[in-house]
């Protein structure tokens, strides 16, 4: 059964999403604690005094001061995009995507690439007061910083990553208000589902490309959002991958033994593709045919732009849909 193991897709595939991709991809720093132990979200912004200005820590634990609000910021994230110009902040340089945009202000920011194809040249030509970008910045952070531009350092490991990206956007612009009722939804809606009470779905999240799939473990976006809509991730227990932790190498026969209720597909690009490669794949092979899952048509392809990566606050339609779809389960 040894070639029934699918191999792990490549780096700019888990680049992400799980910030990442509505999208792009957008790589993502490890969340600071699993969904299985993240305490209810609290706002701990660092007050700005006239001695400090304004003192925020990214996801690298590294301390930003600035003497005042930064007035122009671009990003390599669509989530962080979305937050920052829900905020009111001007973005002068966005993620390189095909995704829609929402206004016109931001067709007008310049595409600066993704997370693991950054355009230092349109960085530095746009000259933005902040950067946000993810972890893989590091190689170019010292030419960047070099220019006068401030790298904040990005993550999205857990639905706790998005607030407290928010909490801290809602600082360095001055909107801390606006940023505690964002959250405050946010919070509202996972609430919503805490209090549901019913059957645990066991559910399988396999991301990837045709041809390369793994498994999301419950410490990735995605499985936190399983996990708060109610669900159960059949992969909990399955050894973390070494280069990419929120993730596992899928292993058929070990699927078969967990016997998921549903398989949900995570996907940042052309997800009809990966629908019907995964599809063929299961086609080819008998355990996977045998499953009830797949028996009973329970596949469901993740919309890319909640799922992909970092959504930002559309963080609470991704719980819906979620939700709606393990309910669809039980019914």
């Amino acid at each position: 059964m040894r070639k029934l193991f699918i191999r792990f897709i490549v780096v700019g595939l888990i680049v992400m999403a799980v910030a990442g991709c509505g999208k792009e991809a957008a790589t993502t720093a490890p969340a600071t604690q699993t969904p299985a132990t993240a305490q209810p979200f609290t706002s701990t912004p660092v007050p700005a005094t006239r001695q400090t200005g304004i003192k925020v820590k990214d996801f690298a634990n590294r301390e930003l001061v600035f003497d005042k609000a930064p007035q122009t910021f671009a990003t390599l994230s669509s989530g962080d995009m979305e937050i920052i110009h829900k905020l009111g902040g001007k973005i002068v340089g966005r993620p390189t995507s095909k995704a829609p945009l929402p206004s016109e202000e931001l067709k007008a920011a310049t595409e600066i690439g993704t997370a693991h194809q950054v355009s230092i040249e349109k960085i530095v030509s746009i000259k933005p007061d902040v950067l946000i970008a993810s972890a893989g910045i590091e190689k170019d952070r010292k030419n960047i910083e070099a220019q006068g531009i401030k790298i904040f350092v990005a993550g999205a490991n857990s639905i706790q990553d998005i607030q407290k990206s928010i909490d801290v956007y809602g600082t360095l612009l001055n909107k801390s208000d606006q940023a505690k009722a964002l959250n405050k939804q946010i919070s509202d809606k996972v609430s919503s589902y805490d209090k549901a009470a019913g059957k645990k779905v066991r559910a399988l999240l396999v991301y990837g490309a045709p041809g390369t799939y793994m498994v999301a473990l419950p410490n990735s976006l995605t499985g936190d959002i399983l996990a708060k809509a109610g669900g159960e991730n059949v992969a909990a227990d399955y050894p973390k991958a070494t280069d990419f932790p929120q993730y596992a190498t899928l292993s058929v026969e070990r699927i078969i033994e967990s016997k998921p209720d549903i398989v949900y597909l995570i996907t940042h690009a052309d997800p009809e593709a990966v629908k019907k490669a995964f599809e063929e794949e299961m086609a080819k092979n008998a355990a996977w045919k045998n499953l009830d899952a797949v028996k009973a048509g329970r596949v469901v392809i993740l919309p890319a732009n909640l799922f992909g990566a970092n959504p930002g606050t559309k963080i609470t339609e991704a719980i819906d849909f979620m939700a709606t779809s393990l309910q669809k389960v039980t019914k």
